[in-house]
């Protein structure tokens, strides 16, 4: 594996608390709270308008999204991100910093960094343990509502950093990728069903393995270490010197393995961004492997 300097994944609550304190928050650092939650469970944006890091602006991944697709969350156009993250005062040269309000610590957030990345922004890291870590060692809060100066963001979309269909379709034979998936293990398996989503069963793609994103991280909330990490990599024998795609049920929890590779110095971890969702709907049924019906029987 070729050795690079890769910009920070994470940055911790005291650096940013640090940052907002000396009014750092501007063209050169934004912070964007990209929370989203299942409907009926709570509002994001409502949260964000009662309270949020200060500076902050919402990412809103329902508005940034290819919308013209079956599928939840798929990539927008190259355009559509630009004028979006534009929108929000960043520009090629912004520090962005994400974080989310899940009870976890982190959970929407990476799939915001891996965004950035897959549009060519390597200036990108995530607040490591969250909103939630964030109020609990006592930093500020507010619901002032920032209103950065639009900035110009060009876009150019990382083909390396995203896997289609037809290329998950293609490494059932050729076997180039290992393919690691982020969701449960019961949902994996099929013993359990998949949430919120109306005809989707569970399962999984052949030849794939089960890494559930919530074991990349401590009680807490914080990112677990990186010799931590790549033991967990080596238990399942991933072999983070080969290629790697992850996947997940919609392309967002992914991202933690995304991003848990980078931590390990491996950058180039391409997400299936339809993820099962898509290949649920659209792959034969031999290339579905799962209990469920068998559990149904």
């Amino acid at each position: 594996m070729v050795q690079q300097i890769l910009y920070r994944a994470l940055v911790s609550s005291r650096w940013l608390a640090e940052h907002v304190r000396a009014n750092k928050i501007g063209p050169d650092l934004r912070v964007l709270d990209g929370s989203w939650y299942e409907p009926g469970q709570r509002d994001a944006q409502k949260e964000f308008r009662e309270r949020h890091i200060p500076g902050a602006s919402f990412f809103d991944i329902e508005e940034c999204r290819d919308k013209s697709s079956p599928y939840e969350f798929m990539l927008p156009s190259e355009k559509h991100f630009a004028d979006y993250v534009g929108h929000l005062g960043i520009s090629n040269h912004t520090h962005v910093v994400v974080y989310d309000g899940d009870h976890l610590g982190t959970f929407y957030a990476p799939r915001v960094w891996w965004m950035f990345r897959a549009f060519g922004h390597r200036t990108v890291s995530v607040l490591n343990g969250g909103f939630k870590n964030w109020v609990k060692e006592g930093y500020p809060v507010t619901s002032e509502v920032t209103r950065p100066e639009p900035g110009v963001f060009k876009a150019t979309l990382d083909k390396s950093l995203l896997t289609t269909y037809e290329e998950m379709v293609t490494n059932l034979t050729s076997k180039r990728f290992q393919v690691v998936d982020s969701r449960a293990e019961g949902r994996f398996q099929g013993t359990a069903p998949e949430p919120g989503t109306q005809g989707l069963e569970p399962g999984h793609i052949p030849g794939s393995l089960n890494m559930p994103f919530s074991n990349f991280l401590t009680e807490e909330g914080f990112e677990k270490d990186t010799e931590e990490i790549r033991n967990m990599f080596q238990e399942k024998k991933v072999d983070l010197s080969k290629p790697l795609i992850a996947t997940c049920r919609k392309g967002v929890t992914a991202c933690h393995i995304a991003l848990a590779a980078y931590l390990c110095g491996k950058p180039d971890v391409p997400v299936y961004d339809g993820s099962w969702s898509e290949w649920f709907r659209r792959a034969p049924p031999e290339y579905r492997i799962s209990k469920w019906n068998r559990n149904k029987a």
